[in-house]
């Protein structure tokens, strides 16, 4: 086999590849509910400009022992979190609103306080555009989407979740 046909053959390979997710994530922060928080969440807004489907389907940081992605539901009046554990689907050309009262990163057993003003670094993890890091700002004065008053994060250590399946729910 020649070179020119290995570069050829590689080239053709290349241009058969399927058009891939192409993630934008705009608007990131983060929150505690107080300087003693052991749980904390972000919030953001994802967006797929690419031709193909994608989907949220972890984080992770080292500013918490665990990270999950949650919604909350309403159940008999009562606002109740729980994880989701499918994920957030992103849909080609479409958004996905990560926001207080529906779909966020909750950041369980922080590793050290939340403070005004600083960074913290979350890695998302898409099922096909895979990781992407990004700096986060704590930023516990921006109020954006549902406040969620009087929805207690205090106890988020051990949550039990449902596991209940989310699937087809948009928070766009």
């Amino acid at each position: 086999m020649t070179l020119k046909s290995i570069l050829l053959g590689a080239t053709l390979s290349l241009a058969a590849l399927p058009a891939f997710a192409e993630i934008i994530v705009d608007g990131a922060y983060a929150r505690a509910s107080s300087p003693a928080a052991k749980v904390g969440a972000s919030f953001m807004v994802i967006s797929n400009t690419g031709d193909e489907d994608d989907r949220l389907i972890s984080a992770a940081t080292d500013a918490a022992d665990r990270v999950e992605l949650h919604t909350h539901v309403m159940t008999d009046g009562v606002a109740k979190m729980m994880e989701v554990e499918e994920g957030f689907p992103v849909e080609a050309g479409g958004e996905v609103l990560l926001q207080r009262g529906g779909f966020h990163v909750m950041m369980m057993g922080l590793t050290a306080p939340f403070v005004q003003g600083e960074m913290i670094t979350l890695t998302l993890t898409f099922e096909k555009a895979g990781d992407m890091t990004i700096m986060v700002p704590i930023d516990n004065e921006r109020m954006d989407g549902m406040a969620m008053e009087g929805m207690d994060h205090s106890n988020m250590e051990g949550m039990a979740t449902d596991g209940a399946t989310m699937e087809g729910m948009s928070n766009n």
